[in-house]
């Protein structure tokens, strides 16, 4: 054979081989029983410049799958059987050496939760600058910052420079997901695996780093396993969709073929979830919140020990009647949650009222503010940072009802097994600690938590962006009956438009800290007036292939 004959015929080899080749993978996690299986004969191929999606519900094994291709499992977890071969190497039993110079250099991983993934006390500069000096030993630091800025801007962040200094709980928690972002495609590596990687963002954000992804991909032929609960993202941004269920893939294919023409029957349900009819709407009573003018100026510090002013929320107004939700949508940083945190009396405004159930709590004191919030719970948009991770599940859901005293141990237990149930969770989890959940179980675990006291007034963060179809149908389900029952008001904070016509009553869009759009949610999503507006309704992934 010619060296010609030669080079054509291992191009054509490499063609016909895939990057990535995983057959009959089995992962378990050792309990006192023996072990769980979480992953069972997991078979898939991904090709050079491809792009898959795994989807199924919390715990079918998706991130367990991409955490055991480079050998992060979580605790005891261990790869059982099987194989998985990157780019003819084999990975299953690799030395810790060659799978290190592998993980970040060739294959890029992108956690799903921000807060728990970046250290609080560096800055952002400093983990951007370390994951990039690791990946390239040999570059000098003044290029390494350079790098660690351009990094952040592709991952869409315009002020990366001033945001350096910064550290993660001064940042949103889109933010946060950007910089993840950024890390992960540092190195420009052959396999990039993203697991949720967009699910903390705002469609438009989300359409930006989506957009570089593709970018990327085409232009290096950069591989990337995208692991969702968005069937719209897995619909527009993949090529081929792999639908897992308690550890199986259950269906495979081309991703709209997949989804348009679903065979098993937990495919259908995953599809029929995500195409639900919109809510019917409620008139409401009196109104239960009224807020006026509602400002917030923070103070950031700068160099030579000055302070810059910092509007977070200008001029905000909205009223919310009882027994109805408003939804707030904007894109990550707008002043979503500053509002919400104003609301809960965990930021004091610098000028603005009020009103809850007709009390202003501007001016509450310590004790009046701790009665009323028996009567307003969150759910926040982070939930492994709002969970104790040194207790269990009971006794996290628990804690409301201990703090305010109400009932007794055996009537709490009782009352925890009840708001298990309506989240969908097990009472086998309630032993449990968070870091033992998944993203979505835990997201469950603290709406469950904001239940307990039967509050009339529920602050929603982002309470179903870590949630799976099918589970967020049931909660967003289990709250709208909740809401005609009880007649609670909810204030539903989201960059996930999709959902909003599945809770809200009224919605209000935020940009740049004020409101610049509000009606009801039939007529924004119909005949929206505000372009900002309209380009939040054209990001939705995949509105316009399902």
């Amino acid at each position: 054979m010619t060296a010609a004959n030669e080079n054509t015929s291992n191009e054509n080899s490499a063609i016909e081989t895939p990057l990535l080749s995983i057959r009959d993978l089995a992962v378990e996690f050792p309990n006192s029983k023996g072990a769980v299986r979480a992953v069972d004969n997991v078979s898939l191929d991904l090709w050079q410049g491809e792009t898959l999606a795994i989807v199924g519900e919390s715990g079918s094994g998706k991130s367990t799958t991409a955490h055991a291709i480079i050998n992060l499992l979580p605790g005891a977890g261990r790869i059982a059987g099987g194989s998985i071969e990157f780019d003819g190497r084999q990975l299953v039993g690799a030395s810790s050496h060659a799978l290190e110079a592998i993980r970040g250099r060739e294959i890029g991983f992108v956690p799903q939760d921000p807060m728990s993934n970046l250290n609080p006390v560096w800055s952002i500069g400093f983990q951007v600058e370390e994951a990039i000096s690791a990946n390239n030993p040999g570059m000098k630091k003044n290029e390494v910052r350079k790098e660690a800025i351009e990094v952040l801007k592709k991952a869409g962040l315009a002020d990366a420079e001033s945001r350096m200094k910064q550290y993660p709980h001064q940042f949103s928690g889109g933010m946060r997901q950007r910089v993840l972002i950024g890390i992960g495609l540092s190195a420009n590596p052959r396999l990039l695996i993203a697991d949720e990687p967009t699910s903390a963002l705002d469609v438009t954000v989300q359409r930006t780093i989506l957009d570089h992804l593709a970018k990327l991909t085409k232009a290096t032929k950069t591989s990337v396993i995208l692991i969702t609960h968005d069937l719209g993202l897995a619909a527009e941004r993949a090529e081929k969709i792999v639908v897992m269920y308690r550890g199986k893939v259950v269906e495979a294919g081309p991703s709209l073929e997949v989804l348009k023409n679903p065979k098993h029957p937990y495919t259908q349900k995953l599809v029929a979830a995500r195409n639900a009819a919109p809510r019917k709407t409620h008139a409401g009573g009196e109104v239960a919140v009224s807020v006026k003018n509602l400002e917030k100026v923070y103070s950031i510090k700068g160099s030579a020990f000055k302070s810059t002013p910092f509007t977070a929320v200008q001029g905000v107004s909205f009223e919310i009647k009882r027994g109805t939700t408003l939804a707030l949508v904007g894109e990550s940083g707008s002043g979503k949650s500053t509002v919400a945190k104003m609301l809960l009396g965990l930021e004091k405004p610098t000028s603005g009222e009020i009103v809850i159930d007709g009390k202003n709590i501007a001016g509450m004191k310590h004790r009046e503010l701790f009665s009323l919030r028996r009567q307003m719970q969150p759910v926040f948009q982070d939930p492994y940072g709002s969970l104790d991770p040194l207790q269990n599940i009971a006794n996290t859901i628990a804690e409301p009802l201990v703090t305010h005293r109400v009932g007794t141990r055996k009537e709490r237990e009782a009352r925890v097994r009840e708001l298990l149930e309506a989240v969908s969770l097990p009472w086998a989890i309630s032993t449990r600690y968070p870091s033992e959940l998944s993203g979505g179980q835990r997201q469950r675990v603290a709406i469950a938590r904001a239940l307990a006291l039967n509050p009339d007034f529920i602050v929603l963060d982002e309470a179903v962006s870590a949630l799976d179809v099918l589970v967020q149908a049931q909660v967003l389900e289990l709250l709208a009956r909740l809401q005609d029952e009880l007649k609670l008001t909810y204030l539903f904070i989201t960059h996930d438009l999709a959902v909003v016509q599945a809770i809200a009553d009224q919605v209000a869009v935020m940009n740049k800290g004020q409101i610049v759009e509000f009606g009801s949610t039939k007529d924004i999503f119909a005949k929206p007036q505000q372009e900002y507006t309209r380009n939040l309704l054209d990001a939705i992934p995949g509105a316009k292939l399902l």
